[in-house]
């Protein structure tokens, strides 16, 4: 047996993708013209599949700040902050989130895939039990997995059943770890998290809680789920990510200052280069933004509704929550294909999304709005899907 021949209906699957077309899976983005529109190939689209949630990506004050800190300091850290040391702007920005968040302590990661694996491998070890919403992003059970933890999965957004695993535990549930996320990923829907907290009170255990989709999207100051609904001083460690509403690449925890010493313990963040200064600086620049700005998710959500609405009234199946995610359910994945090949000749680009990313048996087509889409770009995504049903 040959090293690769394991993936083999993998392959044939990437190479129908391949031999028809644009392959969804590996999309060139030839052009980006602003937050907002690009091109792929000959075709000029409307972004409408990223996370650039509050569209500060072509932001003009992160990107001086981001190219002052590339001229000043260097292309790259080209090492651990363990072995290298952690630059000025490093320490900076982990005391500013902290701030952000009223939180005593802040750690900062290079990706958001390495936060949750960095915080949550080192606190979920052999022996201690993590309950997953089943619908957790690949990182967080790759987390559990490397951790050697105990995982129990229970059903998408349902507190009782939550509920019915932690009353099985019996004392150890008091020190179980419940991580759920705070806006989904894929189908764009929120946590219970309320819910959740209260069988934290009664029952015990700690809780984590992934903001990277809700962080600048929920909450009076963009802090969000847990800020939106109040129970911020309830959720031990928050996870977050810079490639969404942050607009750049890195990623971050925050919690009590006891959480520190996770530096020490956590390979993911010992072994792993750290963020360049360039990105570090653009990251500090827009969270000042969103801090100052809090127009800017009064216009995502506008935008949010737009679109939902749009495409509810034309008929379209969507997810259960109006969010800035939004994705329109198809059910065969050829289809999917045909629609996502379709929606970019006509100058949409949303993202195609199959099992396993996609829950079982269902294909998405994934819409995302951000705060800097007009409302006639709105208005063009939706009459490009209204197109498609006749």
């Amino acid at each position: 047996m040959g090293l690769y021949d394991k993936f083999s209906r993998l392959a044939s699957e990437r190479e129908q993708f391949c031999t028809s077309g644009i392959n969804p899976f590996g999309t060139r983005i030839d052009e980006v013209y602003s937050a907002t529109e690009g091109r792929i190939g000959n075709q000029k689209v409307i972004l409408a599949g990223t996370n650039n949630y509050l569209g500060l990506t072509f932001d003009a004050q992160a990107i001086a700040d981001g190219q002052d800190a590339l001229a000043t300091q260097g292309t790259g850290t080209t090492g651990s902050r363990m072995a290298n040391g952690s630059y000025e702007s490093h320490i900076a920005l982990e005391h500013e989130i902290a701030d952000f968040f009223d939180r005593p302590s802040a750690i900062v990661f290079s990706t958001g895939y390495t936060a949750n694996l960095g915080i949550i491998s080192a606190l979920a070890g052999h022996g201690s039990v993590v309950l997953l919403d089943a619908d957790s992003h690949a990182s967080i059970y790759d987390a559990c997995t490397l951790g050697g933890a105990e995982i129990i999965r229970f059903r998408h957004n349902d507190a009782k059943d939550l509920e019915r695993r932690m009353m099985r535990l019996g004392d150890r549930a008091r020190e179980a770890i419940i991580i759920v996320e705070g806006i989904y990923s894929m189908l764009g829907d929120v946590a219970p998290l309320a819910e959740i907290v209260d069988i934290k009170r009664r029952l015990g255990g700690y809780l984590i809680v992934d903001e990277a989709h809700s962080f600048g999207v929920m909450g009076a100051t963009g802090r969000g789920l847990a800020e939106e609904v109040g129970v911020e001083q309830d959720v031990d460690i928050i996870v977050g990510t810079f490639s969404k509403s942050l607009a750049s690449i890195g990623g971050f925890a925050v919690g009590s200052k006891a959480m520190d010493v996770l530096r020490y313990a956590s390979r993911p963040f010992i072994f792993t280069a750290s963020p360049s200064p360039s990105c570090i600086a653009s990251v500090r620049s827009v969270l000042k933004t969103i801090a100052k700005h809090p127009e800017l998710r009064q216009k995502l959500w506008s935008n949010s509704h737009r679109l939902y609405t749009g495409l509810e009234k034309l008929g379209y199946e969507l997810g259960s929550h109006i969010s800035p995610v939004v994705p329109v359910i198809i059910g065969h994945k050829d289809d999917g294909l045909r629609i996502w090949r379709e929606l970019i000749g006509l100058g949409v680009y949303v993202n195609l999304i199959l099992p396993p990313a996609a829950p079982a048996g269902i294909t998405l087509l994934r819409c995302s709005v951000n705060a800097a889409h007009t409302d006639e770009q709105i208005d063009d995504i939706i009459q490009a899907f209204a197109k498609l049903k006749k």
